[in-house]
């Protein structure tokens, strides 16, 4: 069964719905992971995870445009490629690893190969660097072609399905998929941006290019 959701509907459902449960799995020790992080901090006194954390002193600290990441690149949450990492402030860390062409159209994945579509799996690895749990069903993505617009529609496949959802413990790195539909017209070039749901404003959506493989 396919869901269809565009970019405006998910930005609505991002900001009204926040969701809980509970879970995680083992990582992919083969996966890249080069750290761009938006929760460092230029003073060492200053501990970005720590959730009494003033605002003001996030904002001085913290933020984007003050934060460094664990390569010593400065914190961003677009420019990002396929490999590369992003940290909220408390501690999440995201990765897209790949994403790949699906070829293995089974009945139960309720889906058929078709030729005008590029029907694609993009994994996320997803770490908890921080001090408390984190709700996964507060993730969320949206895919564009990079080369000449379109955006993916989600799809979903049973096969080696690892949904976004439940809750990933303090310590522990965990990888989930997310399925997709786009037509080929758009070419396989995409831009995969994560949303994450908070009441914090200031937290970044960060955004990873890469192509589909296969």
């Amino acid at each position: 069964m396919r869901v269809r959701a565009t970019a405006a509907t998910a930005a609505l459902l991002l900001a009204a719905l926040t969701a809980c449960g509970g879970g995680g799995d083992k990582a992919d020790p083969k996966s890249p992971d080069k750290a761009v992080s938006a929760g460092k901090t230029k003073d060492k006194n200053v501990d970005c995870t720590d959730e009494s954390l003033s605002q003001a002193d996030w904002m001085a600290y913290c933020s984007d445009e003050a934060g460094t990441g664990g390569d010593g690149a400065a914190g961003k949450a677009t420019g990002l490629t396929f490999g590369e990492s992003y940290t909220w402030p408390d501690g999440l860390k995201v990765t897209v690893v790949d994403a790949k062409t699906w070829t293995t159209f089974t009945d139960a994945d309720f889906a058929t190969d078709d030729p005008k579509t590029t029907e694609f799996r993009v994994r996320l690895k997803l770490t908890n660097t921080g001090k408390q749990p984190v709700k996964l069903d507060e993730l969320s993505t949206i895919i564009e072609g990079a080369t000449n617009g379109g955006e993916a529609d989600t799809t979903e496949f049973q096969t080696g399905l690892a949904p976004l959802e439940g809750r990933l413990a303090p310590g522990v790195t965990t990888v989930k998929t997310n399925d997709n539909s786009l037509d080929t017209k758009y070419g396989k070039k995409i831009i995969v941006t994560v949303q994450r749901s908070s009441d914090n404003l200031d937290w970044g959506f960060p955004e990873f290019s890469g192509d589909i493989a296969g």
